[in-house]
């Protein structure tokens, strides 16, 4: 029995606390959406075959050499900028926005794929580098980053749009970017917010930036999300009205309970307490990915496993920041509770990624 755990040890390349505590999230993201759906049974039997696929898939991607991700990052961004025009061109269009492939078995939002390949790519291009950085290598990185961006945002997508530029500006830092151009940088983004305003930004878009101002100036129109979801955060309490009791999202007070503000139902059925329990494993989570990034083989897997955390990291801000009304409302899920297959996947596959880079440095020992 020893010498068959020695072999699977050898064999498998698992890391048991990421492994159980995005279970553990996942079976609670599935308690939190039958709730959210107001019961909806169909929603929480397609969102769990997701999870289960995604666990799947998450343990098979960790089992892959991190030289093979290496050797093909290239290869894997071609293929998503590919999706990406591909959606621009024939993408189904909701809501006037263009996000999604129909795939026929599946729906798949583009943009969800180049949030990971984007990152393996630059990790793979800069890690042999020399630091800090020079000039040329953050020109190439930063071009292609905001080439990406762009192609996103006008499908409309700022929310993705915002957390790849965020992702790709991560691993340009953890690469050694020089503090000089960093502070350059930041200044002409604080000049250019005007062009970026008048330029970029789309009407509805804006009118989400004023109503994070002032959501009374128009509580029934731009300002009822944020308006409602601090009502059902609120209302809460210490320990939550109970499970599927939340009057603001079953009474449909509440928008988009099932996605960009399931944490509001979270926090008013299950209150402080609830909300302290979810967000402590999000930070087991990202303080294991520290420890793992700390610890990697080298300068490639650290620079991944880097990125794609503070990527898990910037979605969970986003997202809480949106719903408490600290930055506009922009469409943004938190990983693995909301519903949504593409951005499931994207996280497992993420994970499975930040897995083998941590688990075959025993490659290295031998």
């Amino acid at each position: 029995m020893n010498k068959l755990k020695l072999i699977l040890k050898d064999k498998i390349y698992f890391d048991q606390y990421l492994f159980i505590s995005i279970t553990l999230l996942s079976i609670m993201g599935l308690v939190f959406l039958y709730s959210a759906s107001q019961g909806n049974i169909e929603t929480t039997i397609k969102q769990s075959a997701f999870v289960i696929f995604g666990l799947v898939l998450m343990f098979l991607v960790s089992q892959l050499d991190p030289d093979f991700f290496k050797s093909n990052s290239l290869f894997f961004l071609i293929c998503s900028i590919i999706f990406i025009f591909l959606t621009l061109i024939f993408g189904k269009e909701v809501n006037g926005a263009k996000r999604w492939l129909d795939l026929g078995f599946f729906t798949l939002q583009t943009s969800e794929i180049i949030k990971i390949t984007l990152p393996v790519f630059l990790a793979a291009y800069l890690y042999d580098k020399s630091l800090p950085i020079n000039l040329l290598n953050t020109f190439v990185a930063l071009t292609l980053i905001l080439i990406i961006v762009n192609l996103v945002r006008i499908q409309p997508d700022l929310g993705t749009s915002i957390v790849i530029l965020i992702a790709g500006l991560y691993i340009l830092f953890l690469a050694g970017l020089s503090w000089r151009f960093i502070g350059v940088s930041s200044g002409l983004f604080v000049l250019s917010l005007p062009f970026i305003w008048n330029n970029f930004l789309e009407p509805f878009q804006k009118q989400r930036i004023l109503t994070l101002l002032d959501p009374t100036s128009d509580p029934y129109g731009s300002g009822w999300n944020i308006t409602q979801s601090k009502i059902a955060i609120g209302s809460g309490g210490i320990q939550g009205k109970g499970y599927q009791m939340g009057s603001q999202a079953h009474l449909d007070f509440l928008p988009e309970t099932e996605t960009d503000f399931i944490f509001s139902v979270i926090a008013e059925e299950f209150g402080f307490i609830g909300v302290c329990i979810l967000l402590s494993i999000f930070f087991f989570i990202l303080l294991r990915c520290l420890y793992l990034a700390l610890n990697a083989r080298d300068r490639f897997c650290r620079l991944t496993i880097g990125g794609l955390s503070l990527l898990f990291l910037s979605t969970i801000f986003i997202n809480l920041s949106m719903v408490v009304g600290i930055i506009p409302v922009v469409g943004m899920p938190l990983p693995f509770i909301s519903k949504g297959g593409s951005s499931l996947l994207s996280f497992y596959i993420s994970f499975g990624i930040i897995i083998s880079m941590a688990t075959h440095k025993k490659l290295m020992q031998r």
